[in-house]
């Protein structure tokens, strides 16, 4: 079958040149996009009087008719068809003869797959940034459950200040913001319309960019013909931006793995989202965890690709960048799949507050809290420090921890000691005393908690 192209050539290809060269398998999935720019493009050029209006509308009517067929199921999408233009195009043609193959008036592929890719980009970072603000729902709730269990944080894996469990929660709420605020940046470079670039120069026809851009919701047009046609920077930036989502839910997931272990059993993950070993009948894995964190990678390797694919193209378009949707798609399903299963996850995990506090017990992580209490009592901080981890390898040898340790051990290192010292290096008091703006304080926690409500 000659294709719509034909004409410089035959348009009779080898069946392995069709399969090869045809991306109707990956651009399918933009086929309300298509159709919604050609109900634009057909609209302008009736405006414009480059159609006549009559032949416009019937143009739009009968994409109407298309876009409600294939949405029905009515019309199947044919894998036959080079890609989704040609295919709604062909279709337009085989219902109102000639006049649909008016519609291709003053446009190109080259400028119609921009722009098409554009508005789907574009829808797509909504649903994303909802999925977003669904996740930082759950993790709020579950700061407000636990916003004065305390737990031992940790630098360099271990055990630093006692911090609550809810401040921890809430600096994964914080990346997630930024996620989501990235993306809204984002968008405002996707949302930047390239049809009317048409193959790489423009056109001789009158067009009506600005009208174009405004019917499909663009605030602004390419200011560049050849660079509408070849900038693919917007996807390489909304897939930086789903890097960095899979990046924070790997964070969160290592942790997660981390505290659900026996070892650490902070956590119970929910028999929902585990599996079972087929050997090992104790075994609960954390699977769904597990599987965002090696998602990751495939994420970052989407975006590896596209940057690879594009590094060495001359202008303006080449067929090399066919090959830029199915990374973006790939990474679009897996950044969607792995917040719905985050979601949750995160909804029905409980916290073991109480093995979180037996940790929190050991490892010495008052020692700065002691500290403090010592320059509080003029020792400047530098000498406080070192007293104060003379008295933590003193503990460690002798089978103390800070809160067991006689009063009469600690006046040895100052006479300044007094029994205050207990209340001062008590966990509860710690955390209560961090009042510093955005720390782990009670207080503190409860207006990052109403600040993150505000921002979604």
């Amino acid at each position: 079958m000659a294709k719509m192209w034909a004409g410089r050539t035959d348009g009779i290809t080898n069946k392995l040149a069709d399969d090869f060269n045809s991306s109707i398998s990956v651009d399918s999935r933009m086929f309300r996009e298509d159709i919604q720019g050609s109900i634009a493009h057909s609209a302008m050029l009736g405006a414009c009087g480059i159609i006549k209006q009559t032949e416009a509308e019937n143009i739009i009517d009968t994409l109407c008719d298309i876009l409600e067929d294939i949405e029905s199921g009515k019309l199947e999408i044919s894998k036959s068809a080079e890609d989704i233009h040609m295919f709604i195009e062909e279709v337009l043609t085989e219902r109102i003869g000639d006049i649909g193959k008016k519609l291709h008036t003053a446009r190109s592929r080259n400028d119609q797959v921009a722009l098409d890719f554009r508005l789907y980009l574009g829808n797509e970072t909504d649903i994303i940034s909802d999925k977003l603000k669904a996740l930082i729902g759950e993790t709020i709730n579950k700061a407000e459950e636990y916003k004065t269990a305390v737990m031992p944080g940790y630098t360099h894996l271990q055990r630093a200040q006692p911090i609550t469990f809810s401040h921890h929660l809430l600096a994964y709420a914080m990346m997630f913001l930024r996620d989501i605020e990235r993306l809204a940046d984002c968008k405002k470079r996707i949302c930047v319309s390239p049809i009317g670039s048409c193959a790489l120069a423009g056109t001789t026809y009158p067009t009506d960019r600005h009208m174009e851009a405004e019917k499909l919701g663009f605030d602004s047009i390419c200011q560049n013909s050849i660079d509408g046609v070849s900038d693919r920077d917007f996807a390489v930036e909304f897939l930086s931006a789903m890097a960095q989502i899979m990046m924070h839910l790997s964070r969160f997931s290592e942790e997660i793995v981390l505290w659900s272990s026996w070892e650490f059993k902070f956590v119970e993950l929910s028999d929902a989202f585990t599996t079972g070993s087929s050997i090992m009948p104790q075994k609960k894995n954390p699977d769904m965890a597990e599987l965002v964190r090696g998602k990751t990678g495939r994420v970052y390797g989407d975006l590896i690709a596209l940057l690879t694919t594009l590094k060495g193209l001359p202008l303006a378009y080449n067929k090399d960048m066919q090959e830029d949707k199915e990374s973006v798609f790939d990474a679009l399903d897996t950044v969607k799949a792995c917040l719905d299963v985050f979601c949750g996850m995160i909804s029905e995990m409980k916290a073991n507050t109480e093995n979180m506090l037996n940790a929190a017990k050991t490892g010495f992580i008052n020692a700065t809290d002691l500290a403090d209490y010592i320059v509080g009592k003029g020792i400047p901080f530098r000498t406080a420090y070192k007293i104060s981890g003379e008295i933590v390898a003193y503990c460690i040898k002798n089978d103390f921890v800070l809160e067991t340790l006689p009063l009469d051990t600690y006046k040895k290192y100052g006479d300044f000691f007094a029994d205050d010292v207990y209340s001062a290096i008590d966990l509860q008091n710690c955390v209560k005393r961090r009042i510093s703006e955005g720390g782990t304080g009670i207080q503190s926690v409860e207006k990052q908690i109403e600040w993150v409500k505000d921002k979604i």
